[in-house]
């Protein structure tokens, strides 16, 4: 045979293969692509030789395009696909993230792209596996072509076909929200749940449950035979956000995307790409924390010059309105509020206003006194008298203060303290008029000095009838990420689809909400493994602004409201370490502190910024200990949250050899509990060397801190 002959016949082996694998870097975790007879594209993904996703079919749904001609029906991109060719790489970098856990990040994966096209459209697609020694992502590629140049998802039909019924760590699917409480239940008690809680739901701002078996991702899952596994998306860009719906007998999760206020799912332009489904898998629950799957899907920095883009411990003027004693508004005369028209020196103050310029003078003086490098401020802006419920579009104007809020001296007196204030921008969910405010907005940031905002998107968006998690949404919260950038501007967004790892992109992206975060524990409290569950999920995608570190825990105690914080003080202490983020907040109100002095000792020490990240032990819901070393220093912090009482061993191993260090331990007290004696805790101080061994009891719902300064 001729070699021409030969490199012929070879160019057809791909197409003719009913099957094809590839491995991990270490072999450990292996994904087979295949075609079915019908060609249906289909893969399945094992584990050490345990098969954790069972056969599972790809594909897309498509809409016809209403200026189609009358009578053409749209194809498919489901089956009767042909594969035209295929190939294998492997990749292997260090990447350095401009903030982070860990100083330095490894993408390692092998990686196979399939090219198909189904005859009967002529369409052409791509997918591409990427598998990791920890898990796998997978998307489906459009490249541009004459016969696939625009088209409408009527729903994306990928599939994650589980083993058993395992059990499952979940959130009901919403199309708005987050702020859910986990549930823990096996696959098949999803229904029941979600049933028996349909109306309850319905308490938050915002909420569309649109399934008795749909949850959200990041999905953590467990099998009988000891495997964790957590599914997910990453680079979530121009698409709307996934979630999983449950085929209860065949025991199937199939993606499920956000609609927009019409019923269509997502409107693509080739050359596209969706973003990647994951899987992460191991028989350690500390790989499901430590290894940066999302992450690693995600491009990289944007950003060129990243200087400004700093790691953040704030306080601010926050908890008060939250618990009840302050207001975010100035007055109560006014039933509505008109922007530009509304006189607002003819209102009298309601006496309850939090951002007076009194009162942020004074978190200005405890910020600067105990080295918190900001100091959040809502309320500060006129609009809070009727910005919520009202389905209004002009709420906000994001640039004129309150007659009691002085917003030049303010700013000159917090800089001339080494502090910064932090903006506040609540949209009140009308999106389109913060877009139009966007600009202005971020210019009176600038002149001010101010470089970090926190957004926020309480209750159903404007444009009216779309969702929280729409693409059109998701579009919206990257155009703030980007234009922030262009200003130097990081952004803690709230109530925002949750994160899927565009903070490696775009590292201005300091935080979100997207969970149920500390302010419900003045709603009647949160169970006590919920932040023993967050890092499991939410945090999957990239960090939380949880605002912890509330040392007051009985409300009752001092205001009226009724509810209390369902951890220990050390427990909050903890959550500095459990809860990564960088950017931390202090969220108790300052004379609280100043009565546990000695314990906020643990809040000016603690970092927020790292070079490493160890985690020590782990399990989803009971109980995670991390150490973690602060960036450009040989110090080390410690923190152990647990649900229910136990006693944690930690040894000092990671510890450089040879020195000494000062170690202060903040530990739950003798009698301490969550409920019935939350702020008992005690304070150690010795020296240790590597190798020591420390012995930390934690109360039911409690935790630990421990500091270790070089000597």
């Amino acid at each position: 045979m001729k070699t021409k002959d030969i490199l012929a016949v070879l160019a057809l082996v791909p197409a003719m293969a009913s099957a094809q694998t590839v491995a991990s870097p270490d072999g450990n975790v292996s994904l087979t692509f295949s075609l079915t007879d019908n060609g249906r594209p289909t893969y399945e993904m094992s584990y050490k030789g345990k098969k954790v996703i069972n056969p599972s079919h790809l594909g897309l749904e498509l809409a016809r395009d209403k200026h189609a001609s009358k009578g053409m029906e749209e194809t498919d991109l489901m089956d009767g696909f042909k594969e035209t060719a295929s190939k294998t790489s492997s990749f292997d970098e260090t990447w350095t993230p401009v903030w982070g856990e860990t100083k330095t990040i490894r993408n390692n994966y092998n990686e196979l792209e399939v090219s198909l096209n189904q005859p009967s459209s002529n369409r052409n697609i791509r997918l591409r596996f990427r598998v990791y020694d920890y898990g796998m992502g997978l998307r489906y590629e459009f490249p541009q072509q004459q016969d696939l140049n625009y088209f409408v998802i009527k729903e994306e039909h990928t599939q994650f076909a589980m083993t058993g019924d395992h059990t499952a760590y979940w959130i009901p699917g919403d199309y708005d929200t987050q702020e859910y409480e986990y549930q823990i239940t096996p696959l098949t008690g999803i229904r029941e749940v979600i049933s028996k809680n349909r109306e309850s739901y319905k308490a938050n701002s915002s909420t569309t449950v649109f399934s008795d078996t749909g949850v959200q991702t990041s999905l953590q899952l467990k099998t009988k035979d000891g495997l964790y596994i957590n599914i997910h998306e990453a680079a979530c860009l121009d698409y709307p956000t996934m979630h999983l719906n449950l085929d209860e007998k065949t025991l199937t999760f199939e993606s499920w995307l956000t609609p927009d206020a019409v019923g269509r799912k997502g409107f693509i332009q080739t050359p596209f790409n969706t973003p990647w489904r994951t899987v992460l898998v191991s028989d350690d629950a500390r790989d499901m924390l430590s290894k940066k799957l999302t992450l690693n899907l995600n491009e990289p920095c944007k950003i060129e010059d990243t200087s400004w883009i700093h790691p953040t411990k704030y306080c601010g003027v926050w908890w008060n309105m939250i618990v009840g004693t302050k207001t975010w508004a100035y007055t109560d005369d006014l039933p509505s509020v008109r922007l530009g028209e509304t006189d607002y020196s003819k209102c009298r103050p309601n006496g309850k206003h939090g951002a007076t310029t009194a009162e942020v003078k004074r978190y200005i003086d405890f910020a600067a006194k105990n080295g918190l490098q900001e100091v959040l401020v809502e309320g500060w802006n006129e609009g809070w008298e009727d910005w919520f419920g009202h389905q209004k579009l002009d709420v906000f104007d994001f640039v004129t203060p309150y007659p009691d809020f002085d917003i030049k001296y303010l700013n000159e007196y917090a800089h001339s303290k080494g502090v910064r204030l932090m903006m506040h921008h609540e949209t009140s969910s009308a999106a389109l008029n913060y877009e139009r405010h966007l600009e202005d907005a971020f210019q009176l940031m600038n002149k001010y000095g101010y470089d970090a905002v926190k957004t926020g998107y309480v209750g159903d968006i404007i444009p009216r009838g779309e969702y929280h998690y729409s693409q059109l949404m998701n579009n919206h919260y990257q155009r703030v990420i980007e234009t922030a950038a262009k200003h130097h501007i990081m952004v803690n967004a709230h109530e925002a689809t949750r994160p899927t790892g565009i903070c490696r992109t775009w590292p201005n992206l300091v935080g979100n909400e997207s969970a149920r975060g500390t302010e419900y524990e003045a709603f009647g409290g949160s169970v006590p493994y919920h932040t023993v569950m967050l890092p499991f999920t939410r945090l999957q995608g990239g960090p939380m602004d949880y605002t912890p570190g509330i040392f007051e825990t009985h409300l009752k105690e001092w205001s009226d409201n009724p509810s209390y914080v369902h951890t220990t003080l050390c427990g909050q202490l903890a959550l500095y370490l459990v809860m990564y983020s960088p950017l931390q907040m202090a969220a108790d109100l300052p004379e609280h502190y100043e009565k546990y002095d000695d314990a906020f000792q643990f809040i000016r020490d603690v970092a927020c910024d790292w070079d490493d990240s160890k985690y020590l032990e782990a399990e989803p819901a009971e109980y995670i200990t991390v150490a973690r070393k602060a960036k450009g220093t040989d110090n080390w912090f410690v923190g152990g949250k647990t649900n229910n009482a136990r006693q944690t061993t930690v040894k000092l191993d990671f510890l450089d050899a040879g020195a000494k260090y000062d170690c202060a331990i903040y530990q739950d007290g003798k009698n301490a509990d969550y409920e019935k004696n939350p702020k008992a805790y005690t304070i150690l101080h010795r020296t240790v060397k590597k190798g020591d061994v420390l012995k930390v009891k934690q109360a039911r719902g409690g935790g630990f801190a421990v500091s270790l300064m070089k000597k």
